[in-house]
């Protein structure tokens, strides 16, 4: 036995892991490992550690620092990768491990796991539900995509043809390492544009078709955050109509094509003149609609009316007539005044009191010479109507009963007529008194006759030295006018 054992060659530990790591470096180089990360944590030294496994092992796997940047996309746990790179050991541990280079998604269906997973988070946020109306006519387009591929020609053509707008680009990878973070970098730089710079009024992100790999920098997290959370409306128009990224749910508008996001910028230029032209045509047919049923009703409205100028005419008229008989209305008006009150100035109302006793005493003779032929009247209407009594004595009492019957019947209304006569002449003699010039008199008055006996009311018509008669309450006093020129103020008294 130990012969045996002398003829085994003896490793110091360092040794035999020194030979296990050249063996595996030597026998394997670079490899593609296919698996599933898990394990993953970053280290504040830039350097990542995970693990890859399948079903039945599991193998541990390093990201160097430098490498990170450009390894293809970010490792995260449950992500099904393919891992290139070199196979060795680490001696400390005795465990081997795979230095990686660069990552893979392990296939179509790994990456539209993971983008479903992602998009299910981004709806759960409300990332997705935002959806505002696109100007109609924008000043400034924002572009976002690769300055050298047919997608921006299309878009500058597409815009040219159908109504010219001043387009602003911000140039961007589209595919490949770090082309997420700088599309998501343009997307807030037009948002964060400073104020005298032109602001864009609508943005468009587009690229050309290409593979699922090709579009991932549109599926990046990054990204729809900022299509979401950007200000500006944003048409979204990233590979061709069948091909679907995250960035289409966060857009508020989603084109199949580049060249219909342009068309979706900007309307046509002759459609919207045509457009104007029929709604002007329109406009202008209702407008006429209008007018007419307006004048048919004012029409209308006009025949019910009478005819004003007629009318007018008849109240002018009629108003001519009116101001002329107003005009001799007042001048009549007080000449009939003035001729009443002289009338009544000069008549003394005893004479109304004697004219009115002499009618009640007329009447009053009236009545007794007529009554005795009232009486000669009755009884022969009685002869007429056969009354004839045998008997002497009953015929004049029959006639003597006629004609009690007819005095009474006379008599009766004969007072009250007088007692009605006498108060309406007491009324009348009352009001007589009320308006008689004596009762002026009696307030200290004095009035002034000429020689004939006619009242004298103005001093224009007294004639130096004429004689007048002042009558005053309790008599009359004969004077002569004066010489002077105010005669009115100079009267002599010749009593």
């Amino acid at each position: 036995m130990s012969e045996m054992g002398q003829n085994t060659p003896e490793f110091s530990v360092s040794e035999l892991a020194g030979a296990v790591k050249r063996t595996l470096e030597g026998s394997f180089g670079r490899v593609r490992v296919r698996g599933e990360i898990t394990e993953f944590k970053a280290y504040g030294s830039g350097h990542q550690y995970f693990a890859l496994k399948d079903e039945g092992a599991k193998i541990r796997a390093i990201i160097w620092k430098g490498v990170v940047a450009r390894v293809g996309l970010k490792a995260e746990n449950g992500v099904e990768v393919i891992a290139t790179g070199k196979l060795t050991s680490y001696p400390e541990r005795s465990e081997y491990q795979l230095i990686v280079e660069r990552l893979e998604y392990a296939g179509a269906g790994a990456l539209l796991a993971r983008i479903e997973a992602l998009r299910v988070k981004l709806a759960a946020e409300g990332l997705f539900e935002r959806r505002r109306p696109l100007p109609m006519l924008p000043g400034v387009i924002g572009v976002v995509t690769s300055a050298q591929g047919a997608v921006l020609q299309d878009i500058k053509t597409t815009i040219a043809r159908r109504f010219p707008r001043q387009i602003l680009l911000w140039p961007v990878p589209v595919q490949g390492e770090g082309a997420a973070e700088k599309i998501a970098a343009a997307i807030n730089g037009f948002n964060a544009l400073p104020s005298e710079l032109p602001q864009p009024d609508v943005l468009i992100v587009a690229r050309g078709g290409g593979s699922l790999e090709d579009l991932m920098a549109f599926n990046d997290e990054a990204v729809v955050r900022a299509a979401a959370g950007s200000r500006i409306p944003l048409i979204s128009a990233v590979g061709h109509e069948t091909d679907t990224t995250l960035i289409d749910f966060a857009a508020d508008r989603r084109a199949p094509t580049p060249t219909a996001a342009a068309e979706m910028a900007v309307p046509a230029r002759l459609e919207l003149l045509a457009d104007l032209s029929q709604r002007a045509a329109r406009l202008e047919g209702a407008l006429a609609r209008l007018l007419s049923l307006a004048r048919a009703g004012l029409d209308r409205a006009g025949a019910k009316l009478p005819d004003l100028p007629a009318m007018l005419g008849t109240a002018r008229q009629r108003l001519d007539d009116r101001t002329e008989r107003l005009t001799l209305a007042l001048p009549n008006f007080f000449a009939a005044r003035r001729a009443r009150v002289e009338r009544l100035a000069l008549r003394h109302p005893r004479e109304f009191l004697l004219r009115l006793r002499g009618n009640v005493q007329l009447l009053e003779r009236r009545l007794r010479d007529g009554l005795p032929n009232l009486l000669r009247a009755g009884q022969k209407r009685l002869d007429a109507a056969g009354y004839r009594l045998t008997h002497p004595g009953g015929e004049i009492a029959l006639r003597r009963g006629g004609l009690d019957l007819l005095a009474q019947r006379l008599d009766a209304p004969l007072p009250g007529r007088l007692r009605e006569a006498r108060l309406r002449l007491e009324n009348v003699s009352a009001r007589l008194e009320t308006v008689s010039y004596e009762r002026v008199l009696a307030r200290g008055f004095a009035l002034v006759t000429n020689a004939k006996g006619a009242a004298v009311t103005s001093a224009a018509k007294v004639a130096p030295g004429a004689a007048l008669t002042l009558r005053f309450a309790d008599g009359e006093v004969g004077v002569r006018a004066d010489k002077g020129e105010k005669r009115t103020a100079q009267l002599d008294l010749g009593l």
